[in-house]
């Protein structure tokens, strides 16, 4: 770990380059480096296949972001939160920029930055509240020059606090066709399906039921909640399964029944689908 102060005729920077340990590099999310500039003239920073995401806060001042072909005008109160493989740059304008940024990796960090996008999470947005980023910025970076023999896990612990934030600020109404004033909340079809999934339930009968056309619901409610119905259907009377097959002694047959699936070899197929083993298997496991 070495912790610099640049200055130079561009910016003031205070920074920690940060080596992380190789079971972290194999096993967690981990960081690469964290810092603050402050910049003393407007300047460009472009990179291109990084192996690295690029979270920042603009604390002060402004500037653009080339990113996925898009300029993208920047102002405090902004954050940015990108894919360093592909080509960007950022330059602050004339009204100088103070930025408080990190950069970090991990082996699963593509499928993480893929259901951000997925869910509508944007290049950068403005939160409602920075404190929580800020906050976790100086912890990472109090735990990075710190001598604690499991900052590794802590600084882990942190970032996936950021990225957790980051998914729940992801959903972006503006970047689906409709706007968010026109989409119906499906919290209501949601509320249903976790008390009534017993029952025999379908698309049709959804339709129906909440007056609206199926089409229209399959994608709503796969937007606001980044699931299909049946699949989220089909978590929970799995997890309903799985209470049952721990803490009763109740038969397969009767289990599948009581989640809503009669046919006990379509529940056993789906059960080994979602938890890689078959229920009877999955009860052995856990009540040994």
């Amino acid at each position: 770990m070495e912790h610099s102060f640049f200055e130079t005729h561009l910016q003031n920077s205070n920074r920690i380059l940060y080596t992380p340990s190789d079971f972290a590099k194999t096993h967690l999310i981990y960081l690469q480096e964290i810092g603050q500039l402050h910049a003393r003239d407007p300047h460009t920073s472009r990179r291109q296949n990084l192996a690295s995401y690029l979270f920042f806060v603009v604390q002060k001042g402004s500037g653009t972001l080339e990113y996925n072909n898009e300029t993208i005008p920047l102002a405090a109160g902004d954050c940015v939160f990108i894919d360093c493989r592909k080509p960007y740059s950022h330059r602050t304008s004339e009204y100088l920029w103070t930025l408080q940024w990190v950069h970090f990796s991990g082996s699963n960090m593509s499928g993480i930055y893929e259901k951000y996008v997925e869910r509508g999470g944007r290049p950068s947005f403005k939160p409602s509240d920075l404190m929580p980023y800020e906050e976790l910025l100086q912890q990472i970076h109090t735990i990075a020059e710190s001598g604690n023999y499991i900052r590794d896990m802590k600084i882990y612990e942190k970032l996936t606090s950021l990225l957790t934030l980051l998914m729940e600020e992801s959903w972006n109404p503006s970047a689906h066709t409709h706007a968010s004033s026109t989409k119906r909340n499906l919290q209501e079809v949601r509320d249903y399906l976790d008390h009534h999934y017993q029952e025999k339930i379908t698309l049709d009968y959804l339709a129906e039921a909440f007056y609206i056309n199926k089409f229209y619901l399959t994608r709503i409610f796969h937007e606001q909640f980044g699931v299909t119905i049946n699949n989220y259907l089909l978590q929970v009377r799995i997890t309903h399964a799985k209470q049952l097959l721990r803490f009763t002694s109740l038969s397969i047959e009767k289990i599948a029944h009581e989640c809503g699936m009669n046919d006990s070899n379509y529940f056993t197929r789906m059960f080994k689908k979602v938890e890689g083993m078959a229920p009877g298997e999955f009860r052995r496991h856990w009540t040994k």
